[in-house]
C-alpha cells in the first residue's frame, strides 16, 4: 500500500493475523510491514502510521543510509561526527601559537584547533580527542558498576581494535575501543559490564549471560544500537 502525509509518501504492506495489537517493523533494507489483528479498519492502520510518521521516516532512512555503507568524511566546517550518540557539527579553528592539535566539544559542536589546515591532522586531533573520552567515559562506567564485582581491572587501555568493542584478558586487563565515545553512555556502560562481567566468566557461556543480564536487564537494546550504528561509528 501507499500512503502519503505531510508532503511525504511510504510505501507499505500490510498483513492482518490473529494477534490482538497492530505492530510496525522496519527491516534491514528500509522496508515497512504492518501486522494487524484480522479485521483492523484501514483508516486504524494509517491512523497508527500518521502517529508514528515521524519515527518511521527516521528508521527507514537509518536502514538505507547504513546499506550505503559508511561515506567518506571531509574535513570542513558542517561536516557531521557522532559523539555520544549524537551527531555534531565540526568547526576548525587555525592558530599557530598552540603547541598540539586538540579538540573540545562546546556549544553543540566539535571545534577542532590545529596549528596547520591539514586533513590528516584534523582527523588526528579527532582521533585524539576520542581516546580521550572514551578513557573517561569507560573509568566513569568501571567505578559505578564495581559494587556488582569482588574484583577490579588490573589495567585500562584504550585500544584501535577494528574487530571487537572491549576485551579482557587471563591477567584482568580490560581494553575498549575508542569508537565507543561515539556510542550514547548507556551503550558504552553495557559495553563495560560485558567486560567487567568477563572477569568472572572468560567465556560466554550462560553464566557468563546471567551475569551481564542481573546486571543489566536490557543489555540487548545496547547490542542492537551498536550492530545497527557500527558503521558511521568512524573519523
Amino acid at each position: 500500500m501507499i500512503h502519503t502525509y505531510s508532503g511525504t509518501t511510504i510505501r507499505f504492506e500490510i498483513k492482518y493475523k490473529n494477534r490482538t495489537t497492530i505492530g510496525i517493523s522496519i527491516d534491514s533494507y528500509g522496508n515497512i510491514e504492518v501486522q494487524a489483528p484480522k479485521g483492523t479498519p484501514d483508516g486504524r492502520v494509517l491512523q497508527l502510521l500518521e502517529e508514528k510518521w515521524d519515527l518511521i521516516q527516521q528508521k527507514v532512512k537509518e536502514m538505507k543510509d547504513r546499506l550505503q555503507g559508511s561515506q567518506e568524511k571531509v574535513y570542513e566546517h558542517g561536516e557531521s561526527f557522532l559523539y555520544l550518540g549524537n551527531t555534531y557539527p565540526i568547526k576548525i579553528s587555525q592558530d599557530i601559537k598552540i603547541t598540539k592539535d586538540y579538540v573540545v566539544f562546546e556549544g553543540e559542536q566539535l571545534h577542532i584547533f590545529v596549528k596547520q589546515l591539514d586533513d590528516e591532522k584534523i582527523k588526528q586531533a579527532l582521533k585524539r580527542f576520542y581516546y580521550q573520552q572514551c578513557k573517561a567515559f569507560v573509568e566513569k562506567s568501571i567505578s559505578f558498576y564495581q559494587s556488582n564485582f569482588k574484583t577490579k581491572p588490573r589495567a585500562i587501555h584504550i585500544s584501535d581494535s577494528k574487530t571487537t568493542w572491549g576485551t579482557c584478558d587471563s591477567k584482568l586487563q580490560l581494553t575498549f575501543n575508542w569508537r565507543l565515545a561515539m556510542a550514547p553512555q548507556e551503550v558504552i556502560d553495557y559495553v563495560v559490564v560485558h567486560e567487567m562481567c568477563h572477569m568472572v566468566h572468560l567465556n560466554h557461556d550462560r553464566s557468563f549471560w546471567r551475569l551481564v543480564g542481573k546486571i543489566m536487564p536490557d543489555y540487548k537494546e545496547k547490542e542492537n544500537w551498536l550492530a545497527l550504528s557500527n558503521w558511521k561509528m568512524t573519523v
